[in-house]
């Protein structure tokens, strides 16, 4: 029996070339990285796939529940308050981080073509959830919210999750941000003093104050603070992380509203010692 040597140096241009492809693309991650210091990739572990319809059009979507330590915990919570919030007119004041990758398009167990997203909360959180079906509905309901504030969706209610599947197509990297981008601006710079790092007064504005928000203004107080260069910003889309250097004061707050982090501005005014943060509302 011949063998078509053609055929078997084609098969090897391919490896080659898929060898390639996959140091070019990791080479290309690590230059991201590099280049964004601000941002880290990370790759998720598989959690749970649910499984739903996007509404009218009733086409298939799955979600790829993901976990990994290098996203945050959100705020500790008991069952007995898990169930108040959900009771409550406003359960959106309590935020879960997390991360909500772009859709990609697989092929379901029928061979159909079908969309699915992959959103990463922290792992230990999510242990949390599968130990408790309240959790676990909680947890799904997030982020079926989040995936349709963020992409404009609706989603339905009436999701399924799959029991002998925890993702639907291939665990991809994801890039995270680790830092703010914001940048504070200076009126009068000057040095910075230090004391005992406390929790400083703050006001949450929304405007317009009637109708659809169009922005959150955190006004925080720095009594002390002579320079916005011993300010350390982060701003997520429902938090924000505050540190005026060296241990003067700490803010960490999670907020009702999905806010668009790239757009925000933060101005530190030196002579009422005042902080505002203007973050334009993606949705509430």
């Amino acid at each position: 029996m011949m063998t078509d040597s053609s055929l078997l140096n084609s098969e090897l241009e391919l490896q080659q070339q898929e060898e390639l492809y996959q140091q070019l693309l990791l080479q290309t991650m690590g230059n991201m990285q590099t280049e964004n210091p601000d941002s880290k990739v990370i790759r998720p572990q598989p959690g749970m796939c649910v499984k739903t319809v996007s509404e009218p059009g009733m086409q298939k979507v799955f979600i790829n529940i993901c976990q990994s330590n290098s996203v945050p915990p959100p705020p500790d919570l008991s069952r007995e308050e898990l169930v108040e919030l959900l009771q409550s007119e406003d359960p959106s004041g309590y935020r879960v981080p997390m991360t909500l990758g772009e859709p990609h398009t697989e092929i379901d167990n029928n061979s159909k073509g079908c969309t699915a997203y992959d959103v990463v909360i922290n792992q230990e959180f999510f242990q949390m959830c599968q130990k408790d079906p309240l959790f676990q509905q909680f947890v799904i309901l997030v982020s079926l919210e989040g995936l349709e504030h963020k992409y404009n969706l609706e989603l339905s209610r009436d999701w399924k999750v799959l029991k002998n599947r925890k993702f639907l197509g291939s665990v991809s990297e994801q890039n995270i941000r680790t830092k703010s981008r914001p940048v504070i601006q200076e009126l009068q710079p000057q040095q910075s003093s230090s004391a005992t790092a406390r929790r400083p007064e703050f006001t949450l504005l929304v405007e317009p104050p009637a109708g659809v928000p169009e922005y959150l203004i955190a006004e925080i107080k720095l009594p002390g603070v002579t320079s916005s260069r011993s300010l350390v910003l982060d701003i997520g889309e429902d938090r924000l992380v505050l540190t005026a250097r060296p241990s003067l004061f700490h803010l960490d707050i999670f907020h009702p509203f999905l806010i668009d982090q790239e757009n925000s501005v933060a101005q530190y005014n030196n002579s009422t010692q005042i902080l505002t943060v203007t973050m334009p509302v993606v949705s509430s």
